[in-house]
């Protein structure tokens, strides 16, 4: 009995020596933190007049900030990359003027299923808009900002506008 008791304090003072040991021979002067990693210079934002935008499922665009020069036209493709009916989960892009009053369009917007929720009340508020997509579905459209400055887009599909909106940015 004590040459067993012997022997399980023994291997437990050798389990505890080797765990406590730190895994052998170590350079005091060396240290142990990763390399830092020289950042490579954020890309710098492009400007082009032949823009890209996607939407999916989850209410969001791919792009909450699009660069584009004012006085030349600007050719828009919006993506539906969703799966869901435009009934259900439909996406447009909507181009509002400078000043617009985003919460009141949206509550305008509310009212017109019958116009993809596109308001014909507020049609002098809007630069452009695509269709209401369902998923799976594109739309290509052309406008001019004749102005240069920042403008507001959203989806004005129910709801949808708290999460899905960005700028445009025309220089």
């Amino acid at each position: 009995m004590k040459k067993s008791l012997s022997i399980t304090v023994m291997i437990a003072a050798f389990a505890f020596t080797l765990s406590s040991c730190g895994g052998g021979n170590v350079n005091k002067n060396q240290t142990t933190s990763p390399p830092v990693e020289e950042l490579a210079p954020p890309a710098e934002e492009t400007i082009s007049n032949v823009l890209t935008l996607s939407a999916h499922d989850q209410m969001k665009f791919d792009k909450t900030e699009l660069k584009a020069l004012a006085g030349k036209p600007i050719t828009l493709t919006f993506a539906h990359i969703g799966t869901m009916d435009k009934n259900v989960m439909g996406h447009n892009f909507v181009l509002l003027k400078k000043g617009t009053d985003i919460e009141d369009f949206v509550k305008k917007a509310l009212t017109a299923k019958d116009n993809d929720y596109i308001p014909k009340s507020e049609s002098d508020k809007i630069i452009a808009h695509t269709a209401l997509l369902a998923g799976g579905a594109t739309d290509t459209i052309e406008f001019t900002v004749p102005e240069k400055g920042t403008y507001d887009f959203i989806c004005t599909f129910p709801g949808h506008s708290a999460t899905m909106r960005g700028k445009l940015i025309v220089e």
